[in-house]
């Protein structure tokens, strides 16, 4: 009675553990993506903020600020506003009232004029060089103590299609995000990637497989193995020592950090999921389909090509399938040796940033509509990946078939 009392209970909680992590596995999973796509998806439909705002810099108590007829207490607070015409009075060094004025007119199509300062004392400089904002720095500041007024209006809601086909990633001063640049970049490099890393991997496969003598086998299975533990910032630094050098002399350019040689580094990154797919695959073929092929008269290399391989497509096709997922995805490897410029590649030597890379270089600084566009190219990561799984399951779909 009590084994039967405790096989019931073993088999209780563990039914219970595994509906557990899966649950934390799903939830986990669409949080994630509900996190990004909430973010992402904001600067599409609704401006950057819901008020023009005003930051008085370098201003103290005895400035006795006065801002539209209420006196400012707190000069570190950014103060909300509303559109059209404003007047601000403060007290200068000399005991002088000085006044500025400034208007906010959403309706102008030039964006460096939608913040505009109409009166300001002598001396004073104005900077409007960011769009939807205009900073005045006022008379007799110095670089150590400036006394500045920034007002900064809401960017309206940006264009999908200027997101995705825009040349321009200017983010901090033209409030531009084309990401056109980036998206053939990344596909760019991948591509070149497949083109390196998948033949050596499909025939390294083939070998460890096939053809390799038990010793080679066992020796060089655990050094791909390997290959696949290193930290991608190893693999970017062996990039940035070797093959960016090795780049630039062989083609003498300025510089060998370019999409061949982030290429070159995904390229033996993604060769350990392309060998172990590959090698598992090609073990899985039943043994009856080699040995009636050697049967029929044919060589064990056209075994390999003509009947093995066609049986392990599906596993093959995966592999790879994950290889672009990997080379899609890596970042630190790519940051060290692409070269980072946000253009347009005309040739395989250029420079180029991906995706990826944007976001690793601009997160940790951006903010407001900016951060926002950083989760928007989280959100075209997301169907990149999205339609590679799905072409995994219509591969392994037609397979079954």
């Amino acid at each position: 009675m009590n084994k039967r009392i405790r096989s019931k209970f073993f088999e209780y909680f563990w039914r219970n553990i595994f509906l557990i992590m899966a649950t934390v596995s799903i939830v986990s999973v669409v949080g994630i993506g509900l996190f990004v796509f909430v973010n992402g998806s904001t600067p599409f439909y609704q401006p950057s903020m819901a008020n023009p705002i005003v930051v008085f810099d370098g201003f103290t108590e005895s400035n006795k600020v006065i801002y539209d007829g209420k006196q400012i207490t707190k000069m570190n607070d950014q103060i909300n506003t509303d559109d059209g015409e404003h007047t601000i009075q403060y007290t200068d060094a000399e005991g002088n009232i000085q006044t500025v004025q400034f208007v906010i007119d959403p309706t102008q199509t030039d964006t460096s004029k939608v913040v505009e300062f109409l009166e300001y004392p002598d001396d004073s400089k104005v900077d409007n060089s960011v769009r939807y904002s205009a900073t005045l720095t006022l008379a007799g500041s110095t670089t150590l103590s400036p006394k500045e007024i920034s007002v900064v209006a809401p960017e309206p809601p940006y264009s999908i299609l200027s997101f995705l086909f825009g040349q321009e990633w200017r983010p901090d001063s033209m409030k531009l995000y084309g990401i056109l640049p980036m998206i053939i970049s990344s596909i760019l490099v991948t591509i070149c990637a497949l083109l390196i890393g998948v033949p050596i991997g499909v025939l390294t496969g083939v070998y460890l497989a096939e053809l390799a003598p038990p010793r080679v086998a066992r020796v060089l299975r655990p050094l791909t193995e390997l290959l696949a533990g290193i930290p991608s910032v190893v693999f970017g630094f062996i990039g940035l020592m070797v093959i960016v050098p090795f780049i630039q002399n062989t083609f003498q350019i300025a510089t060998g950090t370019s999409a061949l040689a982030a290429s070159i580094v995904l390229g033996i990154m993604i060769l350990p999921t392309v060998i172990s797919m590959t090698e598992t695959s090609l073990r899985a073929v039943p043994s009856f389909y080699k040995e009636g092929s050697l049967a029929l008269g044919a060589t064990q290399i056209q075994t390999i090509f003509k009947v093995q391989i066609r049986a392990a497509k599906s596993g093959i096709l995966t592999g790879i399938v994950l290889g672009i997922g990997r080379a899609m995805g890596e970042t630190m490897a790519v940051i060290l040796v692409a070269g980072n410029s946000p253009q347009i590649p005309g040739s395989i030597l250029d420079s180029v940033r991906t995706l990826t890379a944007t976001i690793a270089l601009e997160m940790g600084y951006a903010s407001g509509r900016h951060s926002e566009m950083l989760f928007a190219i989280g959100i075209v990561l997301f169907v990149f990946i999205f339609i590679l799984n799905v072409v995994v399951l219509a591969i392994n779909k037609r397979e079954a078939k």
